[in-house]
């Protein structure tokens, strides 16, 4: 069996020897950026390398000329060794790169900084791939390295970009976003003083971020209300509490998942126990994935094996690369992470296996994304449970961090997930076979809701043809963007969605009457995005 990357936190060992270089598998829930989350990151691949700049996996030989007067590139002569194979770079495009490079240099209004023009290039080619490719810069990089360690000062939400704005994917449960009001969905235009348009997810995050007890001002536009408002919030260190659990009643249980996280296993399978010690006779169990961006994949792996046959398929990676074609399965192997400490084990030993077995329902919508799209497909491809709510985000790639120097990095696509059937995740999602309004009265703004079909420049899901504009789609949008204006004149209380998991959880009682038999209140707007073949 191939080796599986081995899971470690950041930042990496001062001691780490130099032929050891760190590439980093990132699951990039939902073009979401770990802004103020307390998500961490992932994966870490080590792999020998040669002394070169680049490694062996990776070598780029240049040689740059920049005339001393001119400021102009008056020689390039590139050629990439990408994985063993030979390609030359186009001359020709490299030779207009030059010659724009010259000129910005020579001729523009005031003096550039030159390592800037380069950075900014590189940003640019990688950015053009999709939403989810970045290159780090050295500020960048260090950004991103604190906020893989799962411990930062901010506010506590995971974010995205539209339009040029930050757009909310989903406040942190228990953080100082959430306790403040932000809903998904909702757009950043303003921190502090601060316009964001123009501004990059990073430099957006950055100045989210700052000392324990300080205070930022976001200026918030609230599609749903149709109006901006500011929200002050102080500033702490995000601790996430990524699961929660109770009994909804005598014999039904329900467990929600708010994040995939380094302690979300163990969390989850103590949560487990302590439900059957207080009922023994679980009759049905609802897992909430609502709004779960993702997180840690081997977390999402362990979540799943903990409901499925020992040894099944779980998940299957595919790229280009030999070491991005990986199978995990359920077993211990793909997810432990030491020898001693094996949560699932463990829970199914103290349960009997009544988990392997108990009636289960799973909550999905469009924040469900990454990890929790794959435990959502795995489930589902077994028939092991009934997926109810909406069509998920669709986030099913792979990021992978690959380090250019001590502190510069490249965070690339270089793969994307299937389910055990073999069916893509990516910019489709996983449909649950049951589709739920919000509330009791319908779901009138669903069109306006964002997956990752909707961004630009996308990764197309490798299958099916692209996604088309929809008319009746479009025509739904403009009918809720109608119903927004009626909708903002309501007082505020009666614009706020119950809280997952309370009493007046419409989705979560419709899941209760799943499990017991009981009839099911089905939407009646919400539909499968289907991707429309294109003609030939």
């Amino acid at each position: 069996m191939p080796r599986r990357p081995r899971a470690l936190p950041l930042p990496w060992p001062a001691k780490a020897k130099p032929e050891l270089r760190f590439a980093k598998v990132w699951q990039d829930f939902s073009s979401v950026h770990p802004s103020n989350s307390a998500s961490g990151c992932i994966l870490i691949r080590f792999e020998k390398v040669t002394q070169k700049l680049m490694g062996h996996k990776l070598k780029i030989a240049g040689w740059i000329s920049v005339g001393a007067l001119a400021g102009a590139l008056t020689t390039v002569s590139l050629q990439t060794v990408a994985r063993g194979n030979m390609a030359p770079l186009p001359l020709e495009e490299l030779q207009q790169l030059a010659a724009v490079f010259g000129i910005v240099k020579s001729d523009y209004v005031e003096p550039v900084d030159e390592k800037k023009l380069i950075s900014e290039a590189i940003s640019g080619m990688v950015s053009s791939l999709d939403p989810h490719s970045q290159y780090f810069d050295k500020k960048t990089f260090k950004e991103f390295s604190e906020g893989t360690s799962g411990k930062f000062v901010g506010v506590g939400i995971e974010i995205s970009q539209e339009e040029g704005l930050v757009k909310v994917v989903s406040p942190i449960e228990g953080s100082p976003a959430d306790r403040a009001g932000l809903k998904p969905n909702d757009l950043i235009t303003k921190i502090d003083d601060t316009a964001v348009k123009g501004l990059t997810l990073s430099e957006a995050v950055k100045r989210m971020r700052g000392e324990p007890k300080t205070r930022v001002v976001l200026t918030i536009f609230r599609k749903a209300e149709n109006r901006t408002f500011p929200v002050t919030i102080i500033r702490e260190e995000i601790k996430t509490q990524s699961v929660k659990s109770k009994l909804i009643e005598p014999g039904y249980g329900w467990i929600r998942v708010s994040q995939f996280q380094e302690r979300t296993v163990e969390d989850f399978a103590r949560k487990i126990e302590e439900m059957y010690k207080q009922e023994p006779q679980l009759k049905g169990l609802v897992l909430d994935l609502r709004n779960d961006p993702g997180g840690l994949l081997d977390a999402a792996v362990a979540l799943s094996a903990a409901f499925l046959p020992e040894n099944v398929t779980v998940v299957t990676t595919n790229g280009q690369l030999e070491e991005s074609k990986f199978t995990y399965k359920a077993s211990p192997q793909f997810w432990r992470r030491n020898s001693s400490n094996d949560p699932i084990t463990r829970m199914t030993k103290v349960t009997g296996g009544a988990l392997k077995k108990v009636p289960l329902v799973v909550l999905v919508n469009e924040g469900s994304a990454s990890a929790s799209e794959i435990v959502a497909g795995a489930l589902q491809d077994y028939k092991r449970a009934t997926l109810m709510g909406s069509q998920t985000f669709g986030k099913g790639s792979v990021q992978t961090v690959r380090p250019l120097g001590p502190d510069t990095a490249l965070k690339i696509t270089t793969a994307r997930y299937y389910t055990p059937s073999g069916r893509a995740i990516q910019a489709k999602g996983i449909v649950p076979e049951v589709m739920l309004d919000e509330t009791e009265n319908g779901n009138v703004f669903a069109a306006l809701r964002t997956r990752e079909a909707d961004l630009e420049k996308h990764l197309s899901n490798g299958k099916d043809a692209e996604e088309k504009k929809d008319p009746a789609r479009e025509k739904a949008r403009e009918e809720a963007l109608k119903k927004m204006e009626e909708e903002s004149r309501k007082p505020a209380s009666e614009r706020r969605l119950p809280e997952f998991g309370s009493e007046k959880d419409f989705q979560l009682n419709q899941a209760l009457n799943q499990l017991k038999g009981l009839p099911v209140k089905a939407s009646t707007t919400l539909a499968e995005r289907k991707v429309e073949k294109k003609e030939d």
